[in-house]
């Protein structure tokens, strides 16, 4: 079986004419799996190259396998696997079975979450690599090209170019995006997820966007990157200021939100994974992904 699993993630996600994917949580976690399915199908007709969804604990290989079931060409990737939550052992073993049986469309993102969600979250870096050891020394073992990591630093960014396919940023800037193809250089593969709102009214598209990055910004992993990449203390309070909230969520009409996407692309990026945001238990935004398909999927 692993003899087989030759495709990188490079391959794995550059395979469909389109650059550009979907981060949806209601893929993973809308109650209805038929219609879960049936967003899926469409979404692979859309020509949307990845499907991406993220992990609270649970049975996220299952949750894949209902998307791989439902979809023909599009990859499925875990944005991302919470290595606290999962044995390294399964993973690897889990992972290749499902690239074996579904021509290499299965993507393994990894991340060490934050410490407000572990109960236990000493030294994420070094959990990271002694997991990517685990990984390495399983039967089978997942070669480091099989795999993503969730980084934002310079410090899990290199452990993203060293021991693994390349990195998965979330909540970042096209800044960040540069930053990081310099520091992962040009064999490993960039793959950002960027927020969107569909709307073309400037205060009404900023109140949502705001709304969504608010959270993120009570995490200190994602508060510690936006200081990096130059914002201050002060972006950070009430919910975000209008420089911070606008560099991070991609706002307008479908030719604005191509344009953002476009400047991760030209920043750098392989492959970027859009997230309509909406509120926690949204209903599927399918209307909001059928509207963008045309103006994504071509770059």
């Amino acid at each position: 079986m692993l003899s087989r699993m030759v495709n990188t993630v490079s391959s794995q996600l550059t395979a469909v004419p389109s650059r550009v994917g979907v981060w949806a949580r209601e893929l993973r976690f809308h109650p209805d799996g038929g219609e879960i399915a049936e967003a899926a199908s469409e979404l692979d007709e859309l020509g949307y190259a990845a499907l991406w969804i993220p992990d609270a604990g649970g049975d996220v290989f299952g949750a894949a396998d209902l998307l791989l079931g439902a979809t023909r060409s599009t990859r499925i990737a875990t944005g991302i696997l919470n290595i606290w939550m999962h044995d390294a052992a399964v993973v690897a073993r889990e992972t290749v079975r499902r690239h074996d049986e579904h021509e290499g469309r299965f993507v393994l993102g990894l991340g060490a979450s934050h410490a407000t969600l572990v109960k236990d979250y000493s030294r994420p870096w070094s959990a990271m690599r002694d997991y990517l050891d685990a990984l390495d020394a399983a039967s089978p073992p997942l070669p480091a090209s099989a795999r993503l990591l969730a980084a934002l630093g310079p410090r899990m960014l290199a452990l993203a170019g060293e021991r693994a396919g390349g990195a998965h940023p979330y909540l970042i800037t096209v800044d960040h995006t540069r930053r990081a193809r310099e520091l992962l250089g040009d064999g490993a593969v960039l793959a950002p997820e960027v927020p969107v709102v569909l709307d073309t009214d400037p205060a009404s598209a900023r109140e949502r966007a705001r709304a969504h990055v608010a959270d993120y910004l009570e995490l200190p992993n994602y508060a510690r990157n936006l200081l990096r990449l130059g914002f201050t203390e002060e972006d950070m309070r009430d919910g975000g200021s209008d420089r911070l909230v606008d560099a991070i969520v991609a706002t307008g009409d479908e030719e604005a939100i191509a344009a953002r996407v476009a400047e991760h692309l030209a920043a750098g990026a392989d492959h970027v994974c859009i997230q309509v945001v909406g509120p926690m238990g949204q209903p599927l935004p399918r209307e909001t992904w059928r509207r963008l398909a045309p103006a994504l999927t071509g770059l």
